[in-house]
């Protein structure tokens, strides 16, 4: 785990009491230099998003990571779910989409 996937997991882990947290650093799907901490999905399931829309779960996340988003993360994969949701989608998030950007298309 790298310093800044480190940062998010303890941020996000200290404001939401989740149920699951996953937070995988995705940068080497991108054009990127070897090592990069810039491209993050996160899985979160907790309690706290019940009743809650998307939009709403998102900007709590982003209120979390301002400092981050800021900075070294140039994209963060969110996906949020409540118990009850996350056992409806069979406890498994989408699988992120493979990166077309700079040459990868060729």
């Amino acid at each position: 785990m790298g310093p800044i996937e480190k940062i998010v997991t303890d941020k996000l882990a200290s404001q939401f009491k989740a149920e699951l947290l996953q937070v995988t650093n995705e940068s080497y799907m991108h054009s990127v230099p070897a090592g990069s901490e810039t491209h993050f999905k996160v899985v979160l399931v907790t309690e706290q998003f019940t009743g809650k829309r998307q939009v709403q779960r998102h900007q709590a996340i982003y209120a979390v990571l301002a400092e981050e988003l800021a900075g070294p993360i140039h994209a963060l994969a969110l996906h949020t779910f409540s118990p009850d949701e996350w056992a409806d989608s069979q406890e498994r998030a989408p699988d992120s989409p493979q990166c077309l950007g700079a040459n990868k298309a060729d």
